[in-house]
């Protein structure tokens, strides 16, 4: 195995930000991190990284402030400091309201990063193609994008974040590089959605986690416990989408991912099923720690899982990958968090972030999933 950071906030030059566009005051990169990752078609690799972009001095006058995007540009929206809580550092919560709402104390946006076709180099940052928010349900960003090629199209799902929806929005692409928003494909809360990297007869399908404020338990000698997890929908044409009926992949009771669980990078089709990497979660203060495990679900029938292996952590944070940046850290625990899977011969290259801050590159022998 062999891993190293191939893109951190240093590489950013902000002058090129699309925040240029409103916001005067000076910000800095929280994280480069989170990308989505393909092949494009002459040979190199494509990291689609996630850049959230903060105020350098966000608590001023009394007030906290939150980036926004509108029609016109970007503004600052001011919040009184006693209206607020800001344990977490990614956000703040508006205190005395019926419902949990947050507001961001950064705003992402995507930028595609083109890398030799080993994954070791940087050959271009394509400014010119990057994705900021482009309607009202995006105002506080797009995150987390994760890439899936089928056939000759590229289809980019990413978590939009906006007051008026939380939810999943689609980007298509001719090239790999350039990429057209096709809008809203699943609604509120409905995180970690990814394409399979091939059709399932003659349906596209996803790995999608909804989000909600209540679960329901489980029989007191159920294997599995109550929480995010992983479920499975299908689609005629990417747009509309059904759920499956059939439960998808679920947290186990006493497991090192018990607090939740998440997709992680594009289901891709081997001689023994699709295999896949996903995120497991350990409670540990606000965050948890982030670990990368995998499985393998069959080829014709993914609800049914050949193999989940949640005992030993594929990826966990490395404290000496980041040792060089660590003074850019600001979060308490250990967070990988794979995002995409590419082929490369005898091996796989895995793209994930790490730290919430910077972007690691490991590849990983095929014998590892046998």
């Amino acid at each position: 195995m062999h891993d190293a950071l191939i893109f951190t906030p240093d590489h950013v030059d902000l002058t090129r930000s699309p925040l240029r566009r409103g916001i005067a005051e000076p910000t800095y990169v929280l994280g480069a991190f989170n990308p989505g990752f393909t092949r494009l078609p002459n040979g190199n690799l494509l990291l689609m990284v996630r850049i959230a972009e903060a105020l350098s001095e966000p608590v001023r006058d009394g007030h906290v402030h939150a980036i926004r995007w509108t029609p016109a540009g970007y503004v600052l929206d001011a919040w009184p400091l006693e209206q607020v809580d800001m344990t977490d550092p990614r956000q703040f919560e508006l205190k005395g309201s019926r419902h949990r709402i947050l507001a961001l104390t950064s705003l992402s946006w995507l930028l595609p990063v083109e890398l030799d076709p080993a994954g070791e180099r940087i050959v271009a940052i394509h400014y010119d193609a990057a994705i900021e928010p482009a309607a009202g349900y995006q105002c506080y960003g797009v995150e987390d994008a994760r890439i899936t090629r089928i056939g000759d199209i590229w289809y980019m799902t990413a978590c939009s974040v906006g007051a008026e929806r939380h939810c999943t929005t689609l980007h298509t692409s001719r090239d790999g590089l350039h990429y057209r928003l096709e809008g809203i494909v699943l609604d509120h809360q409905n995180k970690d959605m990814i394409l399979f990297e091939g059709l399932v007869g003659d349906r596209f399908m996803a790995l999608t986690r909804p989000l909600g404020e209540v679960y329901f338990a489980y029989p007191p000698d159920s294997p599995w416990v109550g929480g995010p997890s992983i479920n499975f929908a299908q689609s005629p044409d990417t747009l509309h989408w059904k759920p499956l009926d059939a439960p998808g992949l679920r947290a186990r009771k006493g497991s090192r991912s018990a607090m939740k669980i998440g997709g992680g990078t594009q289901p891709v089709l081997t001689r023994d099923g699709w295999l896949m990497i996903y995120h497991g979660v350990e409670a540990r203060e606000s965050v948890g720690i982030y670990r990368s495990f995998w499985a393998l679900l069959d080829r014709d029938d993914p609800a049914h899982i050949l193999r989940l292996e949640d005992e030993t952590p594929l990826l966990e944070a490395d404290p000496a990958l980041t040792a060089p940046i660590a003074y850019q850290m600001y979060l308490p625990t250990p967070v990988v968090f794979s995002t995409g899977l590419v082929d490369s011969g005898d091996d796989y290259l895995v793209a994930s972030g790490e730290a919430d801050l910077a972007c690691r590159m490991t590849r990983l022998p095929k014998g590892m999933f046998a």
